[in-house]
């Protein structure tokens, strides 16, 4: 018992307190690994798994935006989500100080401060979304709607067009 209580982080903890259903994934990693490595190590399908990416507003404010590992946010349109002039993504050696997570086991859930938070609309069309745990090498799936309960977000359109 005392084994799978140390492997809980913050955010597990969080949505068992909020009495969130959701299933834990386990990885072996080391380093930052992209969410495409990921989704391949465990067969998973891109369309279903989610990074979460920190952006600092014109304002000074930070903000965060969860949208599918393989799209890019568009800066535009996120900008416009959250009623900023613009937003730009967080330099990798600021997430830590401004979330209290690391890159690569960065979420929504649990972070240093309650940032505005907006999920890409695409998560709609899913059952469950599969987003970091909170450190690396952990991810948990977990139904769209409970994710933004869990960071008081909400949905947005936040993602470039493809290109095809």
């Amino acid at each position: 018992m005392a084994k799978n209580k140390e492997s809980k982080t913050n955010a597990m903890r969080i949505l068992e307190k909020e009495k969130i259903p959701y299933a834990h994934y386990t990885y072996e990693c080391d380093e930052f690994i992209d969410g495409l490595q990921i989704a391949d190590m465990l067969s998973l399908p891109y369309e279903k798994v989610y990074k979460t990416l920190v952006t600092q507003g014109s304002s000074k404010n930070y903000f965060v935006f969860v949208i599918p590992i393989a799209q890019e946010l568009d800066l535009k349109k996120a900008a416009g989500s959250v009623g900023e002039k613009s937003v730009a993504m967080l330099h990798v050696k600021d997430i830590n100080s401004v979330t209290g997570y690391i890159r690569g086991g960065c979420t929504a859930i649990g972070m240093k401060k309650q940032y505005v938070t907006r999920l890409d609309e695409s998560a709609r069309e899913q059952k469950t979304i599969i987003v970091s745990g909170g450190k690396l090498g952990s991810q948990i799936e977990l139904s769209p709607d409970d994710l933004l309960k869990a960071c008081h977000g909400e949905y947005g359109d936040v993602v470039a067009k493809s290109r095809n």
